[in-house]
């Protein structure tokens, strides 16, 4: 059985029907007015309450958010389940309760093994996302989702939000526009400025 489990505002409804008009059979919404402002640390211990819950065998989880991209939520829910945390995961291979993971590196991958119950969480490139077909867009309508409040998995709303949050955005800016880089014209000494331009950013 899978189970999709989020936590966020009630506008979330939308994603988990989506997510479960590609197969999943049900989903958990953690919904609370308290919750607005959770840091990283705050946000893991909701989720792992509520998947305490669940009693998963498999937590599987993206690599990072597309807003804050801490890349920590896999580790600390497993840190809180006390599980095992098989992070970065490319490929991945269930066989019984033995699950193997290539894991993503800069140099190549390596090869990690562990026992269920555990966290893994994936990159994008591990396999290609089936579209929602109408039949299962008609079906997630009748699947059922379960909410739950900060009561319902036993969180304290001064543990989350913006009064239980350890740490605090302070300032931010748009990313600057990308520039047209640095051209160079080859004069017939072409690759002797490129490598001087390498080595003014220190790639050589």
């Amino acid at each position: 059985e899978v189970t999709i489990l989020t936590m966020g505002p009630d506008r979330a409804t939308e994603s988990i029907r989506k997510a479960l008009s590609m197969g999943p059979d049900k989903a958990v919404h953690v919904v609370d007015d308290a919750l607005h402002g959770s840091c990283a640390v705050a946000t893991s211990k909701v989720l792992a309450a509520a998947l305490g819950q669940l009693g998963a065998d498999l937590v599987l989880c993206g690599a990072e958010s597309t807003d804050g991209r801490v890349q920590v939520m896999p580790h600390m829910i497993a840190e809180r389940l006390g599980v095992a945390a098989l992070t970065g995961a490319r490929k991945l291979t269930v066989d019984g309760s033995t699950l193997t993971v290539e894991r993503q590196t800069e140099e190549g991958y390596e090869v990690v093994t562990a026992s269920t119950p555990a966290v893994v969480s994936v990159w994008d490139t591990i396999n290609e996302p089936r579209y929602p077909s109408f039949k299962g867009i008609m079906a997630a309508k009748k699947k059922p989702v379960q909410t739950l409040s900060l009561a319902d998995v036993g969180v304290a709303p001064a543990e989350v939000g913006f009064d239980g949050a350890t740490s605090a955005v302070v300032e931010h800016s748009k990313r600057p526009p990308r520039s047209g880089g640095e051209k160079i014209t080859d004069e017939g000494d072409g690759g002797v400025k490129l490598v001087e331009f390498l080595a003014s950013e220190k790639f050589v």
